[in-house]
């Protein structure tokens, strides 16, 4: 049995890769540290002197936390989905000229809001058995027995998870440059009120999705770019005070009221070149229960 200090020393050896499989969970960061809390209670009231595997008994317990969180989640659910937006990951953005391995590492790691968005619309089982065998190699034979179905049933709840999300999770362009571009030229459009320069940037069927909690009026769901360009004065309020950053590893807005305070995240999508999706987080509850580090430092 190994000591309580080498079992704690064990298990922050996993801590990264346990909160990285709880956020594909649950698209939360506050929950994904509450699931990673419960495993470690778990393993701290447990005899693992026989596991062979830690980090696969730890990914294991966490993913039926996350299980069961998901579960009472969707139960008790009153926010619509199509308006809900996934906490955000910031980080710094990489400057002009700085792309290369560091960038290269950021984005393949990362997961976009894009993707989180449909993980939120399959059922607990489906992201589940997605998440771990699409995600983190995970057996259909070690998933099984966390959602209670056999083998066979298992690999069919991922690969109808898959067609979702091969469907309707748009693939971002992997070069941050030219990300970069295209969020310039749309900050550029909307400061100077062009219109005609704007749709040029969108997506024909560029959807805007803007998550503003328990503000009445903030949040929408729009598609197209003549409804997108519609929203124009509400983008110019956001763009000039912004800061061009990384947000789930790909190009993005952190905006700022006048006294500094944190009014809105966006998170752009891009895709040959284009807007394909705008995800806003303006929920001031949860905005300010982000966590802002990496780019204030």
């Amino acid at each position: 049995m190994p000591t309580p200090e080498r079992l704690a020393e064990q298990f922050e050896e996993h801590r990264p890769h346990m909160r990285a499989v709880a956020y594909r969970m649950l698209g939360s960061v506050s929950e994904a540290e509450d699931a990673v809390q419960e495993a470690w209670i778990r393993l701290s009231r447990t005899d693992v002197s026989d596991v062979d595997n830690l980090r696969g008994w730890l990914t294991t317990v966490v993913a039926r936390v996350c299980l069961d969180m998901m579960r009472t989640r969707a139960s008790r659910r009153e926010d619509p989905l199509d308006v809900h937006v996934p906490d955000p990951i910031i980080a710094r953005a990489i400057g002009r000229g700085d792309e290369g391995p560091e960038a290269d590492a950021m984005l393949a790691d990362s997961v976009g809001l894009a993707l989180l968005v449909v993980l939120e619309k399959l059922e607990p089982a489906e992201r589940l058995a997605f998440v771990l065998h699409d995600v983190f190699g995970m057996t259909f034979e070690e998933i099984a027995p966390i959602v209670d179905r056999s083998v066979v049933a298992t690999r069919q709840l991922a690969s109808r998870a898959r067609r979702r999300v091969q469907g309707q999770a748009p693939t971002p362009d992997a070069d941050l440059r030219t990300q970069r571009r295209v969020v310039d030229a749309f900050l550029a459009a909307v400061r100077d009120g062009d219109f005609e320069a704007l749709v040029t940037v969108l997506d024909p069927a560029v959807v805007l999705r803007a998550d503003g909690g328990a503000m009445k009026g903030m949040s929408r769901l729009v598609r197209g770019a003549q409804a997108v360009v519609a929203q124009a004065a509400t983008f110019s309020n956001l763009a000039s005070s912004s800061q061009v950053v990384l947000v789930n590893g790909n190009i993005g807005l952190v905006a700022r009221r006048p006294d500094g305070r944190l009014f809105a995240v966006l998170g752009f999508t891009i895709a040959g070149g284009r807007v394909v999706e705008i995800d806003i987080l303006a929920d001031p509850d949860r905005l300010s229960r982000l966590d802002l580090s990496a780019i204030e430092r």
